[in-house]
C-alpha cells in the first residue's frame, strides 16, 4: 500500500531531446533569456530557435551570431508566433503574458517552460554535467536550482576527463561481442564489474 512519502518523490521523467529536430520559440531577450539560450545551444548547437522580444539585449544578439539556425524577431509577441512550434520557452518579466501564451500553447498541445514559474512549466531544464559523450542531467523537481548547481560542480570534479575514452573503448568492445542481447549485457556487466574492482584496488 502506497504511503504519503511516495507522492513526495520526484515524479519527473528525464529525457534527452534532439533539439535540432524541433522548432523552438523563446519569448524574451534579456538576461534570463540569454541564460536559457546558453544552456540550450551549448548542448545542442544546431537547434533552431526563434527569439521574439521588443527589446533585445546586445549580448544575446552577439551570442546568436555563432548559431545561424537561430533568428531574432524584434517586436511584441503575437498569437500566431506559436504556429508550427514544438517547444516554447518564456523568459520575460511580464507574468500575464506568460499566462496567456501558456493558454494558447495548451490549445495547440505545445510544451512550455516558464522561467521562475514552476506551476506553468510542462518541463524543467536540469543542471547538466558533460564529459564528452557522457551527459548527466540533475533535477531537484524545481525546488532548488542552487543544490542542483552544487551537485553539478561535485560531479564535474569527480568524473575524470578520460571517461570519454573509456566509453569509446566500451563501444568498440560491444560491437565485437557475439551472442544475443542478454549475452552481451552479461558480458558487459562482468567487464565493467572488473574495471570498477581494479579501480578500487580490490
Amino acid at each position: 500500500m502506497a504511503t504519503g512519502r511516495v507522492n513526495d518523490k520526484n515524479q519527473l521523467y528525464p529525457v534527452f531531446l534532439k533539439l535540432e529536430r524541433l522548432t523552438i520559440l523563446l519569448v524574451g531577450a534579456g538576461n534570463v533569456a540569454l541564460e536559457k539560450l546558453q544552456s540550450l545551444l551549448s548542448n545542442s548547437p544546431n537547434a533552431k530557435i526563434t527569439v521574439i522580444a521588443p527589446l533585445v539585449k546586445e549580448e544575446l544578439r552577439d551570442f546568436l551570431k555563432d548559431f545561424p539556425a537561430c533568428s531574432i524577431i524584434q517586436r511584441e509577441f503575437q498569437p500566431g508566433d506559436i504556429e508550427n512550434k514544438e517547444l516554447i520557452f518564456l523568459a520575460t518579466d511580464n507574468a500575464p503574458l506568460h499566462v496567456e501564451i501558456k493558454r494558447l500553447a495548451i490549445q495547440k498541445g505545445i510544451l512550455v517552460n516558464v522561467a521562475d514559474t514552476p506551476g506553468l512549466c510542462d518541463f524543467y531544464l536540469g543542471s547538466i554535467v558533460q564529459k564528452g559523450s557522457l551527459k548527466i542531467a540533475i533535477s531537484t523537481n524545481g525546488k532548488s536550482p542552487t543544490i542542483a548547481k552544487r551537485i553539478k560542480e561535485m560531479l564535474n570534479d569527480m568524473l575524470p576527463e578520460e571517461i570519454d575514452k573509456l566509453l569509446d573503448n566500451m563501444q568498440a568492445i560491444r560491437d565485437e561481442m557475439k551472442g544475443n542481447f542478454q549475452d552481451k549485457v552479461k558480458q558487459l556487466n562482468e567487464l565493467t564489474t572488473a574495471l570498477i574492482a581494479e579501480k578500487k584496488g580490490l
